[in-house]
């Protein structure tokens, strides 16, 4: 037994009960652009807490900055997507340009959310191109850069049961039908255990299933989340989904919210999304003006409240509890499982989290049926299936298209490679995917027949490598990415992961081959990584560069393991 008093769960040793500071400091650095000392001096008196506290989260998570800004700060992506769009040559000229200007900090960064514009940058927290950096950063030095507006579409995507220009009016019928006992809460699990619907966020798991366990779990308060935390190299789909259809996330979640009896939840969404966490807020300002959400939840008498818990940064906090031990306030280091979330998870509450695009999609199953699902799909795929596809191709977008389609169509629909090359190879699911060689082609995008060529649906991430492209180098970029990210509370991950890019950074910059000693180090790195990570991100570092390196034979080399993000 714990000291919790749960079996299996990890002690609570030096970590604080009682509300997050993470709120409270994002505020202050919202206000001032930095974490003064006063500051967090105030911060601690008025909250009752030590200032070792404090700074223990302010040194974790990467948003917090403990000095004054400078006029311009100038973030930089240096992930695969912008990487393969000259990006290393595009951060060197903007070095040579305003490397030496007293006003401008200029910072390398992980993905920014922005493949689809790639190179991307950020000045002043505004997403943009690279292209736009100039203009960017002469109003920085005026009067400001504004907000950016999020990205929008007239027409709605095919998993929108609602017609276009609809209002919250005619909107969140299924949540209505729940909270009005027209619809039973065990009849919508069985629609969704029926439709097959898995997890969009990475592992998969059966959606239907995971709100029957949170459902039957006891305990008089229960939470809900939607994990909004994409934060992946190549994963842009949830930040489309967030601009466009906020009613459906929303809808999804408050259904999920009453299904398994929760009164509190929350989007958990990383800041670099910014003019998407503007457009929920719009949106839950207008249901609970609507009485959709309040004290009264469409006039049923049940309370449904929804808040905003904006991610002081790191991918890690995609995985489940890493994220909520961040809401907790402290720092955000997975835990050992189980006990999972669904049993014993935020404030030690059985929890329901499942990602954006799931949630987006349990209204149309509701409203069309089990059924009505399945055949969306193609083959022995059910449903539709978002994804973000970006590197070497013309038109770098979120398409949505019935699961089971196939990667070359994706391709196609996508505009082909850029300069009409040649495809040389392909990252199907995201940075925690193994790379597939161009003779994969027609492999359908599906759970069941990702694993079955080595790889991983993952996140719904596709990014196209064209012929000719350094493969190792493009691998090697992805591992620096795992090993930027890692938390470090597992020896494997955060020690494995450096010495593996220390030995393949040499490799490329020596220009010799990998093999011999090398080689053998590295296979067993991966192996040791993979079988005593944590969580998926050690887990899945190196998996990406054995694919690269068996890559002439026909496959991905490594066993993929599901990525961080477990919703």
């Amino acid at each position: 037994m714990s000291p919790t008093g749960v079996p299996g769960v990890e002690a609570r040793a030096g970590k604080f009960a009682g509300p997050s500071l993470i709120p409270a400091l994002n505020a202050i650095q919202a206000r001032l652009g930095w974490l003064p000392r006063e500051e967090l001096e105030t911060l601690a008196r008025d909250t009752r807490r030590p200032r070792y506290e404090i700074e223990g989260l302010i040194s974790f998570y990467p948003h917090f900055r403990t000095t004054p800004p400078l006029k311009v700060a100038l973030h930089v992506c240096h992930d695969l997507s912008c990487f393969l769009q000259d990006g290393e040559a595009r951060i060197a000229e903007l070095r040579e340009r305003h490397g030496d200007a007293e006003d401008v900090e200029l910072v390398e960064v992980s993905c920014l959310g922005r493949c689809d514009s790639a190179p991307a940058c950020a000045v002043n927290e505004h997403p943009a191109s690279i292209d736009a950096v100039e203009e960017l950063i002469a109003a920085a030095r005026g009067t400001g850069v504004g907000h950016a507006a999020a990205m929008t579409r007239t027409e709605p995507w095919p998993n929108d049961p609602y017609p276009a220009g609809s209002g919250v009016a005619e909107r969140y019928a299924t949540l209505r039908a729940l909270l009005a006992g027209a619809l039973d809460p065990g009849e919508l699990v069985t629609t969704l255990k029926d439709s097959g619907l898995r997890g969009m966020g990475g592992a998969g798991f059966p959606t239907g299933q995971k709100w029957e366990l949170v459902r039957g779990a006891q305990g008089p308060i229960k939470y809900a989340i939607c994990n909004a935390d994409e934060s992946e190299p190549g994963t842009f789909k949830d930040r489309q989904i967030l601009a466009t259809q906020p009613h459906l996330v929303l809808e999804g979640l408050l259904c999920g919210m009453a299904v398994v009896g929760a009164e509190e939840g929350w989007v958990f969404i990383r800041h670099e999304y910014g003019p998407e966490e503007h457009v929920l807020r719009e949106e839950l300002e207008a249901l609970r003006a609507a009485g959709i959400i309040g004290p009264d939840a469409c006039g049923s008498g049940r309370r449904l409240n929804v808040e905003i818990f904006v991610s002081p940064g790191g991918y890690i906090l995609g995985e489940e509890t890493a994220l909520i031990e961040c809401m907790e306030g402290h720092r955000g280091e997975p835990r050992n499982k189980p006990p999972f979330p669904g049993v014993y998870g935020l404030h030690g509450r059985p929890t329901l989290m499942n990602s954006v695009e799931t949630f987006a999609d349990v209204p149309v199953i509701a409203q069309r049926g089990a059924a009505w699902w399945q055949e969306q799909g193609l083959g022995e795929s059910v449903g539709w299936k978002f994804f973000a596809i970006s590197g070497h191709i013309e038109r770098p977008d979120v398409y949505c298209v019935p699961m089971g389609t196939t990667v070359r169509d994706l391709i196609e629909l996508a505009g082909g490679v850029t300069g009409g090359r040649a495809v040389g190879a392909v990252q199907p699911g995201g940075a925690s995917s193994n790379f597939i060689g161009p003779d994969q082609l027609d492999l359908a995008l599906d759970f069941g027949s990702a694993a079955k060529a080595g790889t991983m649906l993952g996140s719904g991430a596709v990014v196209v490598l064209g012929e000719g492209t350094d493969e190792l180098a493009a691998a090697t970029n992805v591992l620096r990415f795992f090993r930027n990210e890692s938390c470090g509370k597992c020896v494997p991950c955060r020690v494995g992961s450096s010495k593996a890019h220390e030995i393949l950074r040499g490799v490329l910059d020596e220009g010799v081959p990998l093999d011999g000693p090398r080689r053998a180090r590295i296979i067993e790195l991966e192996e040791v990584l993979r079988k005593t990570s944590i969580c998926g991100l050690g887990q899945v570092a190196l998996g990406p560069v054995l694919s690269v390196l068996g890559l002439d034979k026909g496959g991905a080399a490594a066993n993929p393991q599901p990525k961080p993000e477990g919703t």
